[in-house]
């Protein structure tokens, strides 16, 4: 847990050990036997996977936070994980279960981030954990992002579980997955369609219908179909005078984010190649690289930057919000966080996507080009410094995303709170009031 006072919903939890026991921690069958059941708030539980890069737990924190934004006595429990998830603040009544970490290699494989731990031991011991949590937590609704079965499954016996008591059983997916043939042979292969059938009570999709529907091109039968619920994306925002980063940047730099940075140093490599290549490009430009890019790649980007004096470096900025808000420009990848806040904070966009082994970037960035708000480089393009320095050079002149015909909706936090509210309302469970001053999307 995150912190060393236990939560209320965790005091009294523990069964008294039974006679010759040596207490907690003695199998998953004693689980929540003492657990005071009918308790007086509402307790929403989230799961993020999170093998790879930031994108899940700060979507998952973006809705935790507007949520007990708009309702008191409302408690948000994530379970994630990403090994920085403690590196990230969070308000009043969020909290989050750190499960071990694990990495997905480029060939699609798992490993422990921990070497030292078989990747099967691992995997044994999320499930466990994630079981656990949510036996002593006992949510009233459970909202998993993007693996509708978790990482290679561990979430089957938690979702059969919580069936078993009435909770509510929500899978919320970002408005683009993946190409339509690769996504239904993954899914194919795990029998997802048929267990989210079963499992799933609603299907949140974080995009607006006319954006994207990541269920297109997939059998899916129209009993699942039915519950989608297009949401609109999540609008970011940034608490008034945060400041963009605490190191001294320039004003209204281009930013250039590759996210958590696991995969983000080719993008860096190709800004700082066009520098090397146009000593003309003059607009002061930021590279955030990311808590997760080697050492190797770090140090490379640190050695060639110091030489440009347009170039400056930030390694990691658990506030990117308001870095970003504070940006002439962006350039990234086109993941969702990051088209999100393009989107919320109204910047010119240069997007330059990961194309494998998912080609979700792909298809969003040829979507937002195809509706104006932003311009796309395929990555062999950005190879070249030349057409990379054309770009940058355009970029601040482009239009803003709100100067095009499309209107991106960026309602999607109210759509969730109006959901949760519904729903409460309709069970009449106790402990939801809507806080009059109600906010939401700050980070």
């Amino acid at each position: 847990m995150t912190s060393s006072k236990h939560p209320d919903w965790l005091v009294g939890a523990w069964p008294a050990p039974a006679h010759g026991s040596d207490g907690p921690g003695r199998g998953l069958g004693h689980l929540g036997h003492g657990f005071a059941q009918g308790h007086d708030h509402v307790r929403i539980l989230m799961y993020s996977h999170d093998t790879f890069g930031l994108g899940h737990l700060r979507r998952c924190r973006t809705i935790a936070h507007a949520l007990v934004d708009r309702f008191e006595d409302l408690h948000v429990l994530i379970v994630s994980g990403s090994p920085i998830a403690g590196a990230f603040d969070f308000q009043a009544r969020v909290d989050f279960v750190k499960i071990p970490s694990v990495i997905k290699l480029y060939n699609g494989e798992y490993t422990s981030l921990d070497t030292q731990i078989d990747i099967t031991d691992t995997l044994a011991f999320r499930e466990a954990i994630i079981q656990h949590t949510a036996q002593l937590f006992q949510p009233d609704i459970f909202i998993v992002d993007k693996e509708p079965l978790g990482l290679r499954g561990e979430l089957e016996r938690t979702l059969t579980y919580l069936k078993s008591r009435g909770c509510l059983l929500v899978l919320g997916l970002r408005e683009v997955l993946d190409s339509p043939d690769l996504l239904a042979a993954e899914w194919a292969r795990k029998d997802v369609v048929h267990k989210m059938d079963l499992f799933y009570d609603d299907i949140w999709v974080y995009g607006p219908e006319d954006f994207w529907n990541p269920l297109s091109g997939l059998d899916v039968p129209a009993s699942l179909r039915g519950r989608l619920s297009f949401t609109g994306f999540l609008r970011r925002g940034a608490p008034a005078g945060a400041p963009g980063s605490t190191s001294p940047l320039p004003l209204a730099p281009i930013v250039v984010t590759a996210g958590g940075g696991g995969d983000g140093a080719c993008l860096m490599r190709q800004v700082l190649a066009a520098h090397e290549f146009d000593p003309t490009l003059d607009c002061p430009t930021v590279l955030v690289l990311g808590p997760f890019m080697s050492a190797e790649d770090r140090d490379d980007l640190h050695r060639r930057a110091a030489c440009r004096p347009y170039l400056s470096i930030v390694d990691f900025d658990k506030r990117p919000e308001a870095l970003l808000r504070d940006a002439a420009a962006i350039v990234g990848m086109g993941g969702y966080n990051t088209f999100c806040e393009i989107l919320s904070f109204d910047k010119r966009a240069l997007i330059v996507p990961r194309v494998h082994p998912r080609r979700e970037q792909l298809i969003r960035a040829q979507r937002a080009m195809e509706l104006g708000i932003i311009e796309m480089l395929h990555p062999d393009d950005a190879d070249d410094p030349r057409i990379m320095a054309d770009a940058l050079r355009r970029l601040p002149a482009r239009p803003l995303p709100s100067q095009t015909p499309y209107v991106a909706p960026l309602d999607g936090l109210a759509a969730i709170c109006s959901f949760v509210e519904a729903y409460i309302d309709e069970r009449n469970l106790p402990g939801l009031r809507v806080v009059e001053s109600g906010k939401t999307g700050f980070p």
